[in-house]
C-alpha cells in the first residue's frame, strides 16, 4: 500500500472496507482458534474422551466447507452485508448454547452445526470476496494479506484470552463471552455492503455470466481443480494443529500455558507470513509459492515431531508453522481471481475452501479417533506429512493465465 493509493479518491473507502473485513476476520477466527484448549476441560466436565468434542469440531469444519459455496453465492447474488450479519448471530447464538449441550448430540449441534454454518457466512472467506468486490486491483493483494493476517491476530489475541478466561472463570463462562463478541460482526459489515448487480471490473463479459456458467467454466478448468486437491492438506494441518496440539503436548508433560502460547505464537507469527504471502504473490508466480510452502511444512513438522519434544521445541514449532499458516490464502485466492475475475470470487474460492474444510474434518477427526485407536498422535503426524510433499507437488503444473472468456485481458507473468 503506498501513499500514493491512500491518497487517491478511493483509498479512504478502500482504507474503510480493508479495516472493518480485518476486524471480522479477527473477531470469528478467534473462538475457534481456541478448541484444543477447550477440549480438554470440556471433554472432562461431561466425562467424555476426546473423540467426542474431536467429532463437534469436525463437523463444524465439514459444514463450514459445505455451506461456504452456497454463502459465496448468496453473497454474489444479493451482497456481502447480510450474509455476514446473518453468520455472526448465528455464531453468537452457537456459542452460546454450548454450556447447555450435556449430551454429545447437543454438543456436535451447537458446537458443530450451528457454529460451522455460521462461520460460512462470517469468515474471511466472505471477507476476501467482498475484498475482491470493493477494492481497486492495486489494493487486492494486499487486501487479501491483511485479511488474512487479521485472523492471524485473532488467534493470537483469543488464546491467552481463553486461556486465562478458562483458568479463572472455566470454560462455560469464557464461551459466553466469546458469543457477546460476535455481535460485533452484525454493524462491521456495514461498510462491506455490495451489490447483487456490480460488473467486475474485468467488464462486460465477466457481469453478463450466470452463476451456472461460471461453475461449469471452473470445472472444466483444470488449474482449478489442482487448486481445490491441494487446498485440502491446508485445512488438515490447521484443525488438527489447532484441535490436538495441546492435548499432544500434555502426553508429553508439557503444561496446558505452553500449549496456549504456542496456539498464540502460531497466530502472531502468522501475521508475518500472511503479509508476506501477499506481497510475495504479486511479485512471483503463485503456483511456485504454494508449492514452496507446501514443502516448507513438511520439513518443519518432521523436525518437529522426530526431534525430542520440549517446551522450547513446541514454541519453535508455533513461530514456524506461523509464519506458513494462512500464507496459502492470498496466494490461492490471487490465482481464482486470476483465473476467473472477481464477479464470483466469493464463490469459486468458496469451492476451493470446501476442499480445505475436507481436509479440516479428517485431521480433526482422525485425531481424535487414531488417538483413542492407537493411545498416540504419531500416525496423524506422519499423514499431515505424506500431504503436505503431495500438495507441493499438485500446485506446480497450475497455469496462472485467465480462462479463454477473459483472454483479451492482460495475462499475469508467470
Amino acid at each position: 500500500m503506498t501513499v500514493r493509493q491512500l491518497q487517491s479518491p478511493r483509498g479512504p473507502a478502500s482504507l474503510l472496507v480493508i479495516l472493518c473485513g480485518c476486524a471480522i476476520a479477527c473477531l470469528t477466527f478467534g473462538p475457534r482458534a481456541t478448541a484444543g484448549l477447550l477440549l480438554t476441560p470440556i471433554s472432562e466436565t461431561n466425562g467424555w474422551g476426546r473423540d467426542v468434542f474431536a467429532l463437534s469440531f469436525a463437523i463444524q469444519n465439514l459444514l463450514w466447507g459445505i455451506g461456504q459455496p452456497f454463502a459465496g453465492a448468496v453473497a454474489d447474488r444479493f451482497g456481502t452485508r447480510r450474509v455476514l450479519a446473518a453468520g455472526g448471530l448465528l455464531y453468537a447464538a452457537g456459542l452460546a448454547l454450548m454450556p447447555l449441550s450435556a449430551s454429545p448430540g447437543a454438543m456436535h449441534i451447537t458446537a458443530g452445526a450451528m457454529i460451522g454454518l455460521a462461520l460460512s457466512g462470517a469468515s474471511f472467506s466472505i471477507v476476501i470476496g467482498a475484498f475482491g468486490k470493493l477494492l481497486p486491483p492495486e489494493w487486492r493483494t494486499i487486501g487479501f494479506g491483511l485479511g488474512t493476517a487479521a485472523g492471524s491476530l485473532g488467534q493470537f489475541l483469543f488464546t491467552p484470552f481463553a486461556a486465562a478466561l478458562i483458568s479463572a472463570y472455566g470454560w462455560q463462562a469464557t464461551v459466553l463471552v466469546f458469543a457477546a463478541l460476535m455481535l460485533l460482526v452484525v454493524p462491521l459489515s456495514l461498510p462491506l455492503a455490495t451489490r447483487a448487480a456490480q460488473p467486475g471490473p474485468s467488464g462486460p463479459a465477466a457481469s453478463s455470466q450466470s452463476i451456472g456458467q461460471a461453475l461449469g467454466e471452473a470445472f472444466r478448468t483444470p488449474s482449478y481443480w489442482l487448486l481445490v486437491i491441494g487446498f485440502f492438506t491446508c485445512g488438515f494441518h490447521l484443525a488438527f494443529v489447532t484441535a490436538h496440539l495441546p492435548p499432544f503436548l500434555l502426553d508429553k508433560h508439557i503444561s496446558a500455558s505452553v500449549g496456549g502460547w504456542t496456539l498464540a505464537l502460531i497466530g502472531l507469527f502468522n501475521i508475518a507470513g500472511s503479509l508476506g504471502s501477499g506481497v510475495l504473490s504479486s511479485r512471483m508466480a503463485k503456483r511456485r509459492l504454494l508449492a514452496a510452502i507446501y514443502f516448507a511444512r513438511a520439513v518443519l513438522i518432521s523436525a518437529f515431531v522426530f526431534l525430542p519434544v520440549t517446551p522450547m521445541s513446541a514454541l519453535a514449532f508455533g513461530a514456524g508453522i506461523g509464519l506458513l499458516w494462512l500464507s496459502t490464502v492470498p496466494p490461492t485466492s490471487g490465482i481464482v481471481v486470476t483465473l476467473f475475475g472477481p464477479r464470483y470470487l466469493t464463490m469459486l474460492y468458496g469451492f476451493v475452501f470446501f476442499s480445505h474444510q475436507l481436509g479440516s474434518f479428517a485431521g480433526v477427526w482422525l485425531g481424535g479417533e487414531l488417538y483413542e485407536r492407537t493411545g498416540s498422535y504419531d500416525l496423524v503426524w506422519q499423514i499431515a506429512i505424506a500431504l503436505s510433499v503431495m500438495s507441493g507437488l499438485i500446485n506446480l503444473p497450475i497455469r496462472e493465465r485467465p480462462v479463454a472468456r477473459l483472454a483479451s485481458a492482460p495475462a499475469p507473468a508467470e
